[in-house]
């Protein structure tokens, strides 16, 4: 390429004892034409050789939806923009949009439910028509069928939930028996394990976990409120402090 150039810079190619005169034109345009087919040359002889992912990317099909893994979106009809990876996740969406499943049989149930998020073995597996619920850990939110707008962490967190919704969890078994309840908060391994009450929170390890259908109470510490099981409206505060039932 260099030396292609430096032929064009040669004194034989830019003669300019023969262009001193310059109302000789085609001589004039004859060395700017070179000049500029040198240039070129090398500007585009530098350019970066653009090239495609090899192989490329699979699981790619129409209306935006990604799968892989066995079955995985197998009844899809008109659903966009989903993402299903591993054995029967989303196996059974038809119509349902812009849903995560990442694990076997994530998801696997849902059949018209958007932007739902399931990340772990069997989370979210009965749900059907549930809109924007999230479960990361296994069997999360596994009996959900028709709540919304739940959150789940942690295994077996909303294990029983079927159509409770606004519930928030973070911890093994939170919330494990609830089915029913909404807008409960419960952090710490069984936090509100046995609770179909509303409007609670618990937060430390087994907070609240006898609690049956209270509602509005709050326990902020290990076993905190353990006495309590259908009182309402209670505040407990401090390491196994039981409260009244």
């Amino acid at each position: 390429m260099m030396n292609v150039f430096m032929s064009f810079l040669s004194p034989r190619a830019f003669d300019l004892d023969r262009c001193r005169d310059l109302s000789e034109t085609p001589c004039i345009m004859k060395t700017t034409i070179a000049l500029f087919s040198a240039l070129s040359l090398i500007c585009f002889g530098l350019l970066p050789k653009v090239t495609a992912v090899s192989p490329p990317p699979d699981g790619g099909y129409p209306g935006g939806n990604t799968a892989e893994g066995q079955n995985a979106l197998f009844s899809r009809t008109s659903g966009s923009y989903n993402t299903a990876i591993g054995l029967n996740a989303l196996y059974s969406d038809v119509s349902g949009s812009q849903n995560t499943a990442m694990g076997v049989n994530a998801l696997s149930r849902n059949t018209t439910g958007n932007y739902n998020t399931a990340g772990g073995v069997n989370t979210l597996y009965r749900n059907t028509i549930g809109v924007q619920n999230t479960a990361n850990g296994v069997q999360a939110l596994f009996n959900n069928t028709t709540g919304n707008f739940n959150t789940a962490n942690g295994v077996n967190a909303l294990y029983h939930n079927t159509t409770g919704f606004q519930n928030t969890t973070a911890g093994q078994q939170a919330l494990f028996n609830n089915t029913e309840g909404i807008a409960n908060t419960a952090n710490g391994v069984s936090a509100l394990y046995l609770n179909n009450g509303n409007n609670n929170t618990a937060i430390g390890f087994q907070a609240l976990n006898n609690s049956i259908t209270g509602d509005l109470n709050t326990a902020l510490g290990a076993h905190a409120g353990y006495n309590i099981t259908m009182a309402s409206n209670v505040i407990c505060i401090g390491t196994n402090l039981p409260g009244r039932t």
